[in-house]
């Protein structure tokens, strides 16, 4: 029952209750408990001294409970049933009506407005702790409801502090986090609908419009028409999953069921758990982490492959791998290969590993978060060739195709496949339609679904795809600045082929020195960007992911890059000089001993970050914050620079060239 009412709608009760104003929060609970104490006049005491109240319980000839309440100081009584008092307090929640919506949704459109538009006057990274928030909010939720304007007062004041804006114009981070207004608009419209789509008849046009939307998308990227749902007589399909590694996750999970379905028709006496004990993926050593994931919880064996020294995958490394586990009596059933790998952008050869996977009858995934989304231009379609071996492929419109997260798209080249290895279909979640229509809950994990197709189809009706290859094709031409910027000063080499929006970069000198300078960037707040690791050597993500990326917001963050990099060097310098006693009037005997000496200092000052104002040089020390570890430590980025395995489940299998790690579930 509850226990506050609004004012306004106090005068409605009070010849039951008989409450005071002043402690309108307590005097329905204080009544309404008293009536399961006594059958008769049971006092309520008011925590305002100069006003109490009592009331009287009964029974009439009816068997109905009847109150009576009054006040004691002369207020009116009153007299009612406790059904009808029961409803009318029921009745009086407070509640957001759609007047005071239609308000405060206008003022929330206009605080999101403001937001994005001045989102480059606040810090990139945030200042705080690990704990910050839990000091300064309640420890228990509030018993009675609170005021709006307190509420976003509170946003600004305590969540605001605390955030990493992925849409600041320096957030170089990752990748980009796509976002734009129409794309806002339409989750704003779906979570109104508030529709659960998992199955047709849960809502038609939930399913509809995802199909439609997915075979549009499959065409502006110039996918095999065997993927797209409408291609006469093929079996594909694409569907909206929450998450890339969700797509990887169940495209494995898929091959998993075809080649144990397909092995007991060959082996019918032998028990699924053998088989599946001998069931083989693999990878790049480039691949996301979420396929040595997908391979835990799907408890298959992965084997990670060393790539070429362009950061590639080849058909010829797959091709050894794959007959050396044959020979082992291992089952190769999947391989994941990458368009645009996390750490360096680099493009898998799928011309070469796609007929190996043919060959061998092997299920091949081609996961293109970030790179699928540049395909809608012809020029860059040369990089997805062999596509056409593919089985499953997937893409991220929410990166880099201005959709809010989430929306991660993929396509099966044969729609059963999948549904055979996750359908479930209890009674109650059948229909009458279920042999004419897609219910995707059979395409992923999750039985509920969002509307999500809404906002993509906004989206691309928004913008058509001239204007999204535009800002596409932008994106590549600010990364292509930034190269060559860095290309001029000596103090730096590029790691990458800078094909999309991706620079990797690092200052010529030890992994020691070039962490210190990311930390110190990342520490200062006026930029944010995050590590990788190619061939051992630690590198620094620059990507451009901005929806409003300028030459302008290029040559700022240069010119942040540059100048942190003299100061980083120069205070090394000077440590290292005052350590050894250098500054006593001893000089460098030779430029390789002045370096030997600042990497040495640099290694034993890790843990310890300056950050340096241009206007106060080297006048200000701090120590590295928590969240500055975090995002700057490539252990954490990326779990694959440092690899550390039990030997029971790392198996190291002979390799010409190189170590190559299979991962074995425990």
């Amino acid at each position: 029952m509850p226990d506050h009412f609004p004012q306004a709608q106090l005068s409605k009760l009070e010849s039951f209750l008989g409450h005071c104003y002043d402690c309108s929060t307590r005097g329905a609970a204080v009544f309404a408990s008293s009536l399961s104490r006594s059958n008769d006049k049971a006092p309520l005491p008011c925590k305002h001294s100069n006003l109490a109240t009592s009331g009287k319980v009964s029974v009439d000839g009816g068997g109905q409970t009847v109150i009576t309440a009054k006040k004691v100081n002369g207020a009116t009584s009153g007299r009612g049933s406790l059904p009808e008092i029961a409803v009318s307090m029921a009745a009086n929640v407070p509640i957001m009506d759609a007047v005071e919506f239609r308000t405060r949704g206008k003022e929330m459109v206009d605080y999101i407005a403001d937001y994005m538009e001045n989102v480059a006057q606040r810090r990139v990274t945030p200042a705080v702790e690990p704990g910050y928030l839990r000091q300064r909010l309640p420890e228990n939720a509030p018993q009675h409801p609170e005021e709006w304007d307190e509420i976003m007062d509170d946003v600004e004041q305590h969540i605001m502090p605390g955030m990493t804006h992925w849409q600041h114009p320096r957030f170089h981070a990752y990748f980009p986090a796509g976002n734009s207004y129409p794309s806002i608009m339409g989750d704003m419209l779906s979570d109104a609908i508030g529709c659960v789509g998992f199955s047709w008849a849960a809502s038609p046009a939930c399913t509809e419009l995802e199909t439609i939307v997915l075979d549009w998308l499959g065409r502006m990227i110039a996918l095999p028409k065997e993927f797209l749902p409408f291609t006469e007589g093929a079996k594909g399909g694409g569907v909206i999953q929450g998450s890339a590694s969700e797509c990887i996750l169940v495209s494995m999970l898929a091959a998993r069921q075809h080649t144990i379905r397909e092995l007991k028709k060959q082996h019918p006496f032998v028990e699924e758990g053998v088989l599946l004990s001998k069931l083989m993926a693999y990878c790049s050593k480039e691949a996301h982490s979420s396929v040595e994931k997908a391979a835990m919880i799907a408890f298959v064996k992965i084997r990670i492959l060393e790539t070429d020294d362009k950061y590639a995958l080849r058909g010829t490394k797959l091709a050894k791998a794959i007959q050396e586990d044959r020979n082992m009596g291992l089952i190769p059933f999947y391989v994941s290969t990458t368009l645009g790998t996390t750490s360096c952008c680099s493009f898998d050869a799928l011309s070469e590993v796609g007929p190996v996977c043919k060959e061998e009858n092997v299920w091949l995934h081609v996961d293109a978060a970030y790179a699928g989304s540049a395909f809608i231009c012809p020029q860059f379609r040369y990089l997805m060739k062999g596509v056409e071996f593919a089985m499953s492929f997937n893409t991220n419109p929410n990166k880099w195709m201005l959709v809010n997260f989430d929306c991660s798209a993929m396509w099966v080249r044969d729609k059963y496949k999948l549904t055979e290895a996750l359908i479930v279909d209890p009674l109650y979640l059948k229909h009458s339609h279920s042999d004419k229509a897609i219910d995707y809950r059979h395409w992923g994990i999750p039985l509920s679904r969002r509307f999500r197709s809404l906002k993509l189809w906004f989206v691309i009706r928004s913008y058509g795809v001239e204007g999204l290859r535009r800002y596409i094709l932008e994106h590549c031409r600010l990364a292509k600045k930034m190269e060559m910027l860095i290309r001029e000063d000596s103090r730096f080499e590029i790691m990458n082929q800078v094909t999309l929006g991706l620079v990797c970069f690092r200052l010529h000198g030890s992994n020691a020195l070039n962490e210190k300078f990311l930390s110190s960037l990342n520490a200062s707040g006026k930029l944010h960007m995050v590590p990788a690791s190619l061939s051992e050597r630690y590198v620094i993500r620059f990507c451009v992911c901005s929806q409003t990326a300028s030459d302008q917001d290029i040559e700022e963050a240069w010119a942040i890059i540059r100048d942190m990099a003299s100061d980083v060097i120069q205070l090394l310098a000077k440590e290292a000089s005052q350590s050894h006693g250098l500054t006593n009037g001893k000089s460098v005997t030779s430029e390789e001993q002045e370096q030997d000496e600042l990497e040495r200092e640099a290694q034993e000052t890790l843990d310890e970050v300056f950050v340096v104002d241009r206007r106060n040089r080297m006048s200000i020390s701090q120590k590295r914050s928590f969240f500055v570890r975090m995002v700057s430590d490539p252990k954490c980025y990326n779990p694959k620079i440092v690899r550390t395995m039990s030997m029971t489940s790392r198996r190291n299998l002979s390799d010409s060239d190189r170590d190559t790690g299979v991962q074995t579930p425990i």
